[in-house]
């Protein structure tokens, strides 16, 4: 028996699986995925989650059933390559011929004194929920910052505005407008849109450090009463560590095939890998399945054929009742990416 290892049951780890159990799978290959979680978690939508807008059950999704999938939960907290081992905590190693590699990304502070310390996360189910509870505990009028004005700051942004309408809600961001990636226009959409709703952004703020009850704009400090990160992110530590050529960002470096070149027994997917895109759900999903024909490739002995990945662009929300979104070159804003996007998410829960 061949055993496929899935470290990660996030969009990644799913749209692989999705791939291989939707055709042909051969009889002699085992597919062991591992989670420290028995669900997904849609981490597109934990802005909502820690913004109070949604509930937990909202956010999650049952893994998919089939007769030769195997789930085993268990913390990942190295890979031996050499071995083809798996280590977790409390649970023996895992030995696989083949492994996936999905496990997403973690925050990363650019070495911001007390940035991990001080600052509440998104970036994994648990956090999002601890930094909801801290938020939804905040006296009336407190004062809560956002620290980087990406996606992820100001979706919680909008959202947290329809959930504590009493808070003194601030987004700091080392650009001159937020989501500075995107055209002008959708960020000055954007802004009218905060300056309606009584969200300030603080543009060309350098965070230099982090207290208990402050944001250091270089030496001014900026009084906080609870600050949220989401000013970056990094492969999670286990990647980290593996001793492999990596970009700038410290994505692992592939073949065209996805393969680490070093050892092509092992497949890197999503944020984990260095991709020409920024990391998001929709580039996981679509590599993972591309990585789902190699594999398929491989089984039957043939020489895999990948094609350059195509995205279908980006859909953000303002609340309930406003988005916006880039297709192509094409910015929409208002109700309809609004839509557009709850469409998107009642699809990835309904997907398995």
């Amino acid at each position: 028996m061949k055993k496929l290892v899935i470290l990660g049951g996030g969009y990644g780890g799913l749209a692989l699986i999705q791939e291989l159990f939707s055709g042909y799978l051969p009889p002699d290959v085992e597919v062991v995925l591992i989670d420290r979680m028995p669900y997904q978690g849609l981490k597109t939508e934990y802005y909502a989650l820690a913004a109070g807008t949604v509930a937990d059950t909202a956010v999650r999704v049952k893994f998919p059933v089939y007769n030769r999938l195997h789930i085993l939960y268990g913390e990942v907290t190295s890979v031996d390559l050499e071995k083809k081992l798996v280590n977790l905590t409390n649970n023996d190693p895992v030995e696989y011929d083949q492994l996936a590699i999905a496990l997403g990304c973690t925050d990363r502070y650019h070495g911001v004194p007390g940035a991990e310390e001080f600052t509440f996360s998104l970036q994994s189910f648990s956090a999002s929920r601890e930094t909801y509870l801290n938020l939804n505990n905040l006296r009336p009028y407190g004062q809560v910052h956002i620290i980087g004005g990406g996606l992820s700051g100001i979706e919680l942004a909008a959202d947290l505005r329809e959930s504590r309408p009493d808070l003194n809600i601030a987004i700091l961001d080392r650009g001159q407008r937020v989501l500075s990636s995107f055209p002008n226009r959708l960020s000055a959409y954007i802004q009218r849109w905060f300056e309606e709703h009584h969200v300030d952004i603080h543009s060309g703020v350098s965070v230099s450090r982090v207290e208990k009850d402050a944001v250091y704009n270089l030496d001014v400090p900026i009084a906080t009463d609870l600050a949220v990160w989401t000013a970056g992110i990094q492969p999670v530590k286990v990647v980290q560590d593996l001793d492999l050529p990596k970009d700038r960002s410290g994505r692992i470096l592939l073949n065209e095939w996805y393969q680490v070149p070093s050892h092509p027994e092992v497949y890197v997917i999503g944020d984990c890998a260095s991709l020409p895109f920024v990391p998001s759900a929709q580039a996981a999903g679509a590599q993972a399945e591309q990585v789902g024909h190699v594999l398929k490739a491989v089984w039957r002995e043939d020489t895999p054929k990948v094609s350059p990945l195509k995205l279908k662009g980006t859909l953000g929300s303002l609340g309930k009742h406003a988005g916006f979104g880039l297709m192509g070159s094409t910015s929409v804003m208002g109700r309809v990416p609004r839509i557009l996007k709850s469409g998107v998410l009642w699809k990835s829960k309904r997907h398995y």
